[in-house]
């Protein structure tokens, strides 16, 4: 009888001491993990949430860059780490694509890690050099039927969102258009400056100077409604291309046991901070869109996504080994 009092108050004084522990989170810095170089959306997106998302905690949030195969380094380390709230970790859809992608892959997103929410979205863009004749897409779809394999498009590289993009476009068009991949976004695009290239579905962030340029021709957004920073553009779903809605997304994410209490305490800080001036001005200025979700829905939005980039890459035949 002694001993079973002693268990139970043990599971008592357990349970009581859990609310506290929540309550105290966080004591210390943050780690953010960026599981890409400086520079690109991962790395940008951080930064812009750091502070804000840090000042609703009353702590510091200190980003760490570690990049190396296609993220899957940044991601491993990130999902080893200790589930108390004091690492955690963003990336964007290669966290649903590289089980796909690549034979090895030793973390799953939905097995190793714990949605905090969603934190930004922002679409990519059809463009085509001038040089091509086709104002709008059912043009482009005309001539690409017309003359299979002619017309080509630049890619950021295999696996890529400027790839997976066109991969889609193609599919739901059933359009023979030759891939051209490049290391990295920047060659590509200056390829489809210069009209290397035919075409490309760069990020609305990339596109946009120079569309407003008039030295790309923007002929949809990929997204599911038309970008306030280019209004007259259509997207390829009133341009009566279906099924093909591409949108990049940002995800904040803890390692899986991460204690429930803690999870809600950073999505409750993450939509304050989303909510903040200063972050929707740095997302206007780079073409993104807050993206709130509780944690629930983060993690039916990635398992949805994680289902449907599968399926096209299974398609479409995409492999980065």
């Amino acid at each position: 009888m002694k001993t079973t009092l002693c268990i139970l108050c043990a599971a008592l004084a357990l349970a009581a001491a859990q609310p506290a522990a929540a309550q105290a989170y966080p004591s210390q810095p943050i780690k953010l993990i960026a599981p890409f170089p400086p520079g690109g959306s991962v790395d940008i997106t951080a930064r812009f949430i750091a502070e804000p998302l840090g000042g609703q905690l009353g702590t510091r949030i200190v980003i760490e860059n570690r990049s190396g195969a296609s993220g899957n380094i940044g991601m491993e380390l990130a999902a080893r780490a200790a589930p108390d709230g004091y690492t955690l970790v963003l990336n964007t859809i290669p966290l649903v694509t590289n089980q796909s992608l690549f034979e090895k892959v030793t973390w799953d997103p939905i097995r190793d890690f714990a949605p905090i929410g969603m934190v930004a979205t922002s679409p990519h863009v059809l463009v085509v050099h001038p040089k091509v004749p086709a104002q709008s897409v059912a043009e482009l779809l005309k001539l690409a039927r017309a003359n299979p394999g002619r017309l080509s498009y630049a890619s950021a590289g295999v696996g890529t969102t400027f790839h997976l993009c066109g991969e889609m476009f193609k599919d739901s068009t059933q359009t023979f258009i030759l891939h051209v991949p490049y290391r990295g976004g920047g060659p590509a695009l200056q390829d489809t400056l210069a009209g290397q290239v035919d075409m490309s579905f760069p990020t609305l962030a990339a596109a946009l100077p120079h569309v407003k340029a008039g030295t790309l021709r923007a002929l949809a957004v990929t997204g599911p409604k038309r970008s306030p920073l280019l209004p007259e553009v259509p997207t390829l779903d009133e341009a009566g291309v279906r099924d093909a809605q591409f949108e990049q997304w940002l995800v904040l994410l803890a390692p899986a046991g991460t204690p429930p209490a803690v999870v809600a305490r950073l999505n409750a800080a993450l939509r304050s901070a989303l909510a903040t001036k200063e972050v929707r001005e740095k997302f206007d200025a780079n073409a993104f869109e807050a993206f709130v979700t509780t944690p629930e829905e983060a993690g039916r939005f990635v398992a949805g996504e994680q289902a449907r980039f599968a399926k096209l890459i299974k398609t479409r035949h995409i492999t980065a080994n």
